[in-house]
């Protein structure tokens, strides 16, 4: 079966919240990985509303960094964590959210980050997180899927440190211009999905959803990919 697993930056919930929850519906998301997730007043609260908007649960998450992941009724949640990363002076403390899922016979275990306006932050942070993935996923005998709000494009570092280790799935098996912020005059592809060579990409790129409700919803557009987890069944035993 595919796995749809989607990124998105919500900002917070601090825009027009009706139409964030309509193109979180139209993400029909099976693992929906949130960056800038709410952590202040209400935070768990209003996490579980944004997760009902897609018929989703909070699988996986910290208060500190603000990610989450949340997942659907047609996977099975095997494992949910949160980590911190390393602190680094003056800059926002950095996290990674881990959901292990079941779908089919195939396990995926799906990383979330939000990686840092600081260059050599950003760096330390992706071998930091993906050196906690990896593990995470070998535990569970899963193959890793990051969802990342990269804070930077393809071809500069961190990019291609991830690239290293996982294919950019939109490289793989593009779907529209990539493009995801700002929301409202998309130039600059940040976010992104990345899987393991075992996954099969069959397509990534945004979400179909009002072009309203996109540009009012929050300052990111959504990247959705849909895996194929019967190409990753084999691997991940």
């Amino acid at each position: 079966m595919a796995l749809r697993v989607a990124c998105y930056n919500v900002r917070s919930m601090r825009d027009d919240v009706a139409a964030l929850g309509r193109v979180v519906a139209a993400l029909r998301a099976d693992v929906l990985c949130v960056q800038e997730a709410p952590r202040f007043l209400c935070w768990r609260c209003r996490r579980r509303r944004l997760a009902g908007f897609g018929g989703l649960r909070v699988a996986a998450g910290l208060r500190a960094g603000g990610l989450a992941v949340l997942t659907g009724p047609s996977v099975r949640l095997l494992h949910g964590e949160g980590r911190l990363l390393a602190p680094f002076p003056r800059l926002e403390r950095r996290a990674i959210a881990i959901a292990v899922v079941e779908a089919g016979p195939a396990r995926a275990a799906v990383g979330c980050v939000h990686l840092d306006l600081d260059g050599a932050a950003r760096l330390h942070h992706v071998d930091e997180a993906l050196d906690l993935l990896t593990g995470v996923a070998g535990r569970f005998g899963a193959l890793p899927v990051l969802a990342a709000d990269v804070n930077e494009q393809p071809g500069q570092p961190a990019w291609r440190r991830i690239t290293e280790r996982l294919a950019d799935c939109y490289a793989a098996a593009p779907r529209g211009d990539g493009l995801t912020f700002p929301a409202r005059n998309p130039g600059k592809r940040i976010d992104a999905i990345f899987a393991a060579a075992g996954i099969g990409v069959l397509s990534c790129g945004g979400a179909d959803a009002d072009s309203a409700d996109l540009a009012a919803a929050t300052d990111h557009l959504p990247v959705v990919a849909e895996l194929d987890c019967d190409r990753a069944a084999d691997p991940c035993r």
